[in-house]
């Protein structure tokens, strides 16, 4: 099943002289349970690309299909709900709540949709991330890496149909994006998610299944098991 449909996806800002077309035609599927790295260079269309996936911001033509559901078909409120029920969200900043401690960090999604949380998953995930003794924690108390480690347990907590990550490692040393990196791995392996990430991280790409090369706002090259050329 595929789990992320993009088809025909065209993003424009500007008119005329001042026209931009930073997303240009781009199509692709991506099935339940893959690890998928898009690179590309800095204005290649990557960025925009994962922003229109995570329903972020609106192509200016082109359909998105996260889970079966047409994304941009759905109401601004709609789809506010949908991405907090469906896409799980990674950032390099981390972008923790500083009054929060670790383990109120991480059920954030499911307390803004007044959902119970199912706390032996809570306690899965929190042990798997290795924060267990930092459950209480707040984010000024953690280094970088357990910080970037409670943003993942806060994109997995609501069980979502997709990840998407915006370098995730770009923050951390390579001892700590390594880490991030197998976390992200363990994801697929152990809870079946399908994660997408943005990264100039060669590691990244060389650690994924699947690799989207972007150039220019065209898809250029999609390849398995390995950095695409």
């Amino acid at each position: 099943m595929n789990v992320i449909e993009a088809a025909g996806l065209t993003k424009r800002y500007g008119k005329e002289s001042t026209l931009v077309e930073a997303l240009k035609d781009v199509s692709f599927s991506i099935p339940q349970g893959e690890f998928v790295a898009i690179v590309g260079a800095s204005g290649s269309g990557k960025s925009t690309l994962l922003h229109l996936l995570g329903g972020l911001d609106k192509p200016s033509s082109g359909v998105v299909r996260i889970d079966g559901e047409d994304l941009y078909a759905l109401k601004e409120k709609e789809r506010a709900v949908f991405r907090r029920r469906k896409i799980g969200f990674i950032f390099q900043a981390y972008n923790l709540i500083p009054v929060l401690n670790v383990e109120e960090n991480i059920m954030l999604p499911l307390l803004l949709d007044h959902r119970q949380p199912d706390k032996d998953y809570i306690r899965e995930l929190i042990h798997t991330l290795g924060l267990e003794q930092r459950r209480k924690h707040l984010p000024s108390e953690l280094s970088g890496g357990q910080q970037q480690r409670v943003a993942i347990g806060r994109a997995l907590a609501y069980r979502p149909a997709i990840v998407l990550a915006d370098e995730p490692t770009g923050n951390l040393d390579s001892a700590n994006g390594r880490e991030v990196l197998e976390l992200l791995k363990l994801s697929v392996r152990q809870f079946h998610q399908t994660v997408v990430v943005i990264s100039h991280d060669l590691n990244v790409a060389a650690e994924a299944d699947r690799v989207i090369r972007m150039q220019d706002g065209k898809l250029v090259s999609d390849t398995r098991g390995g950095i695409a050329q």
